[in-house]
């Protein structure tokens, strides 16, 4: 706990914020006032420390049923407002992401161009330009965040008033887009690789790997493969040993990790567990893995599985990469204590810790509001998450060293630079998952020299089976341009147990899947044969609005500058 004390207690300083009368927070009132403040490096260090604040941190997906963007997560038949494609400027996610990063914005703003006073009064020049490094690290992610969602968006270098707030309108993408690079490239220049006593702070290493992302994330495969290459070259990262250990609150500060937020009950900053832990011990057992996830995991041949003759659907977690059983809870599995089984007929299951049988209400047959799918998360979880009030302290983790080697593969892919370099790469994450060596091809699916459309395809599936829960996967359907399948598909359940029994299914095994659903070339699921033979429901149907591509501009900032302009089709 102790190694983390330095960013958490900067979480809680005394910065008092103050709001301001325009969402679109140019000008920051948070240090007291900008004209007498940064004056030495404690003033300095304290406003960069406001920068890591949780909620300037938010992943795209949490994990709740407000920020379902994609097809991972699913909280029973609420949809979000994107799921059924009526996004509007006044979404509170969508209005509350850009007010964070402008206020992060405005706040680096203030250190890149104030700071400088504190060298005056004496101040560590060293030190001090290092902090600077971390504004400029900062105000990168916060515009590239921005651009990916929203496109154009107001760029903003200097301290700017009111007025001149409300007069400014949206600078093309492609000059905040170079803008973000030049930023992390400033960031680079002046971060160290790490930092003594274990502070997690931003470095040389964090703003390669974000600068990589965001590349990829706008189709600059050049750059993007170059820089996780340079990250890779650093040679200070490493994949935990196991996939499973690196998500749970017992982890801390994995060499894995290349950029984390920190977590800690002591201090008021934790995520809530109670949401996706069974409801056998006192959990609510929603939000769920989606049935799409489940089908994505290919086989221990490699193979998807509508494609091998490993796959049961009667038993969909057997013969799985080692993933999906670190992901989502299998049938029957000693899970916290107690027996996990969502059939219709278990009635009663385990208490491993007492020894005895009690009520299932991890079934519909007894709960109602039991899971609809059948499915319960698994990832970053696990029985120390019962304590303490069902709260946990895992790392937010924001970038890993696992998705600089995908990034740095799909980039190559990409440019049809496929060489032994982006295998290995690719090889290096799926034999952690089997708990090996890459070298060791004979005890895991290892990828293989193919076609540059086959090997995208593979890297696809392979991106989904090792980021599931961690904020990725919107993204990835983003700029894969696939939203338009995926946000069209329903959103399917078990049948009700009652139907289960006038079907007289439950014995046949045909209780969860009867037969095993189609997939597609990008990994996606097809489950319509299943519903047009009765074998299950649907509990909510999504839709699609091509405008969604882009996010809709808040309204109030719409409503309040003539110049700020809204993206098309809102």
């Amino acid at each position: 706990m102790k190694r983390n004390r330095n960013i958490i207690i900067a979480l809680f300083s005394g910065m008092v914020l103050l709001s301001s009368c325009h969402d679109l927070d140019l000008n920051p009132l948070s240090y007291g006032s900008t004209e007498t403040w940064y004056s030495d490096e404690t003033e300095v260090k304290m406003a960069v420390n406001e920068l890591y604040k949780s909620e300037f941190w938010t992943l795209d997906e949490d994990g709740d049923a407000s920020t379902d963007w994609s097809d991972d997560n699913i909280y029973r038949e609420a949809l979000t407002d994107f799921q059924l494609g009526t996004l509007t400027g006044q979404n509170s996610t969508i209005t509350t992401i850009w007010d964070n990063q402008y206020k992060v914005i405005a706040r680096a703003n203030g250190v890149i161009h104030k700071a400088q006073r504190a060298i005056e009064n004496g101040a560590s020049e060293t030190a001090i330009n290092q902090l600077i490094a971390e504004a400029h690290f900062h105000r990168a992610t916060a515009y590239a965040k921005l651009m990916c969602k929203f496109g154009d968006v107001p760029l903003v270098e200097e301290d700017i008033d009111i007025d001149e707030g409300l007069a400014m309108g949206r600078t093309p993408l492609a000059t905040v887009k170079q803008f973000v690079y030049d930023e992390y490239d400033l960031a680079i220049a002046g971060l160290p690789t790490s930092y003594s006593g274990g502070e997690q702070r931003a470095t040389k290493g964090a703003a390669m790997a974000l600068k990589a992302r965001y590349a990829l994330y706008m189709g600059d495969y050049e750059l993007a493969a170059e820089q996780a290459k340079a990250v890779m070259d650093l040679g200070i990262y490493q994949l935990h040993p196991s996939y499973r250990e690196l998500f749970l609150q017992s982890t801390k500060n994995s060499s894995e990790s290349i950029f984390l937020i920190p977590r800690s009950i002591e201090y008021g900053i934790y995520n809530n567990a109670q949401y996706p832990l069974p409801r056998n011990v006192g959990g609510y057992g929603a939000p769920n893995p989606t049935w799409d996830l489940l089908a994505a995991y290919v086989c221990t041949d490699g193979l998807p599985i509508d494609e091998s003759p490993l796959f049961d659907p009667h038993d969909p977690f057997k013969n799985r990469d080692p993933r999906l059983s670190m992901t989502i809870v299998p049938f029957g599995e000693n899970w916290c204590g107690v027996e996990y089984n969502p059939h219709p007929e278990a009635l009663q299951v385990m208490n491993y810790n007492t020894g005895e049988m009690i009520t299932n209400n991890d079934t519909r047959a007894n709960a109602q509001y039991a899971s609809y799918n059948g499915l319960v998360w698994k990832k970053g979880l696990d029985e120390s998450c019962l304590q303490n009030a069902m709260r946990s302290e895992a790392d937010r983790i924001i970038i890993r060293y696992a998705d600089i080697l995908l990034i740095y593969a799909e980039a190559k892919i990409e440019l049809n630079q496929i060489d032994q370099s982006v295998l290995d790469a690719m090889n290096e994450v799926r034999a952690r998952a089997y708990g090996v060596d890459k070298s060791a091809t004979d005890q895991y699916p290892a990828f293989q020299m193919v076609s540059q459309e086959e090997l995208r395809s593979q890297l696809r599936m392979e991106r989904r089976m090792e980021f599931p829960k961690e904020g990725l996967r919107y993204m990835d359907l983003i700029r894969w341009k696939l939203m338009d399948k995926v946000m069209t598909k329903k959103v399917y359940m078990m049948l009700y147990p009652s139907s289960l029994l006038i079907e007289n299914v439950v014995n046949t095994g045909d209780w969860f899947w009867a037969f095993t659903p189609d997939i597609d070339e990008n990994g996606l699921a097809d489950f319509t044969k299943l519903e047009a033979a009765g074998k299950i429901a649907v509990v909510a149907t999504k839709n699609w609005n091509e405008r969604q591509y882009l996010w809709p501009i808040p309204t109030t900032e719409v409503l309040i500058n003539p110049n700020m302009k809204q993206n098309p089709g809102y």
